[in-house]
């Protein structure tokens, strides 16, 4: 094996506030000092890692010298200390209006995921995203006018519509911004979200849009007319449908009318 050292593309302030976290965590829950296998300057590091490069926890927990079992552990830990400092999405509504913007921008995205078990009510992964073709969890964000991201959501799975995860984390909390001045601007994913959350117009189906010709009513959907050989076999199975009474009526026999003579008794006579 060959030894080799790297650098971490992360500014040194920001390690350092991690490790302070993580103190903070140990000593909130009563962690013994010394009883840890690393320190909280290397947890941090190894958590920083793994956001930087998305490396395998196997290769991280090797590099920093503890089991696979334990690099998960810490993982995880670092990951939840540093989502508690997140604000919430009531906090960053009243800083929105505090500030005086205009407006919020509400909008989804899938962040991939390894396969996780679970099934939806058809019997499908509940983890699988039909949009993007692969495993994934559905997050939802809100960002200021000019992008800039402000609240991220819990994720929920692939499988779970815009509209519905953001009924469950966001739209509550933006209906109530919305009634004091700060609505919601959101694609036409969320249409039918409700009041103070706008989106774009999305015409019917059944109505085209103006041509480049300028015309400015809708265009009328042409209807597909039947192939000739389809309608044939319509009117075949119609006609027969309808007269099955006549073909079955007996025909009369024309040689035998009253008042005139059969072929083969004129010829008969002639000779």
């Amino acid at each position: 094996m060959v030894t080799y050292v790297a650098t971490l593309d992360v500014p040194r302030h920001v390690v350092e506030y991690l490790s302070r976290l993580l103190a903070a965590h140990r000593r909130r829950i009563g962690t013994p000092r010394g009883s840890r296998a690393l320190g909280t300057f290397r947890q941090a590091v190894l958590v920083l890692r793994w956001f930087r490069t998305r490396g395998c926890v196997h290769c991280l927990a090797r590099d920093a010298g503890v089991s696979q079992a334990t690099g998960y552990r810490y993982l995880h830990e670092g990951i939840d200390v540093l989502a508690a400092q997140a604000p919430d999405l009531h906090e960053v509504l009243d800083r929105c209006r505090e500030e005086g913007m205009s407006h919020i921008v509400l909008d989804g995205t899938l962040v991939s995921c390894d396969r996780v078990t679970g099934a939806t009510e058809k019997g499908t992964d509940l983890w699988y995203s039909g949009k993007a073709k692969h495993f994934a969890g559905n997050i939802q964000f809100t960002a200021a006018p000019d992008g800039t991201p402000l609240w991220v959501s819990d994720v929920e799975p692939g499988s779970v519509h815009d509209l519905r995860a953001s009924r469950i984390h966001a739209l509550p909390a933006l209906y109530e911004a919305a009634r004091d001045g700060l609505p919601t601007l959101a694609d036409v994913g969320y249409t039918g979200a409700g009041k103070g959350v706008h989106t774009p117009f999305r015409p019917a189906p059944r109505h085209r849009l103006p041509t480049r010709t300028g015309h400015p009513h809708p265009q009328p959907t042409p209807t597909r007319r039947p192939s000739p050989g389809r309608a044939r076999s319509r009117r075949t199975q119609t006609t027969l449908a309808r007269t099955p009474a006549r073909h079955a009526q007996p025909q009369p026999d024309l040689t035998h009318r009253p008042g005139r003579t059969r072929p083969q008794q004129l010829n008969n006579s002639w000779k």
